[in-house]
């Protein structure tokens, strides 16, 4: 990262750290206003940028659009849901505690914005095909690491409850935004213990909560 003195201002020069900022900023507002209805404009005034320096790294909003996916969305996939179900005692207690996490922090913020990945799913994937197939990889490496984790507890069909808890948890999510409430997820993480708690379901039954 570069300083330069011009005309007595100091201005850093950090290229790398402006184009995370601009996918901060532009991951933020597609959450709260949509991909659609965020110009342009909208992002360089929010990540305080110039159009040549936004241009410079993403050509074009589709580029952006794409970034955002693949940085950020996929990102927040991993942190929120692969990572703590991958690392937990069974796949039962990673999953539960994901829902209960979320739904605390959503009950704690008092608004629901939806899960970044659905919301950007179901604006973009029929407008245009790079975009579904970049929504779709991410819920494809999300419901792959659902089916490990379930085939390490020696579950019995990994890959149709994998899809579900994906499927049950978007739904849920699509439900609280509506709402504006985390009613829905606890619903929802109550009727998985349930089902995870079958015989043949998991191995792992007496380490979940």
């Amino acid at each position: 990262m570069a300083t330069v003195e011009r005309r007595g201002l100091k201005r850093t020069n950090d290229p790398d750290g402006l184009r995370r900022r601009l996918l901060d900023v532009a991951f933020d507002a597609f959450q709260r206003t949509g991909y659609h209805a965020t110009s342009i404009h909208d992002v360089m005034r929010l990540g305080g940028a110039t159009g040549g320096a936004l241009h410079h790294h993403f050509p074009t909003k589709k580029a952006l659009g794409l970034g955002v996916l693949n940085e950020r969305v996929a990102q927040a996939v991993e942190a929120t849901w692969i990572a703590p179900v991958t690392g937990a005692a069974s796949a039962r207690q990673g999953i539960l505690d994901v829902f209960d996490t979320i739904a605390t922090d959503l009950e704690r913020q008092g608004g629901v914005r939806g899960c970044p990945l659905n919301n950007l799913a179901l604006e973009l994937s029929l407008a245009d095909a790079e975009f579904r197939m970049a929504t779709e990889a991410i819920f494809q490496r999300w419901r792959e690491a659902l089916v490990q984790r379930f085939r390490a507890d020696r579950t019995d069909d990994a890959d149709g409850l994998a899809t579900f808890v994906v499927a049950a948890y978007s739904g849920a999510m699509a439900m609280a935004k509506a709402e504006q409430s985390a009613r829905p997820l606890r619903a929802c993480a109550v009727q998985l213990a349930g089902l995870l708690d079958r015989p043949g379901t998991t191995t792992n039954d007496s380490q979940g909560r």
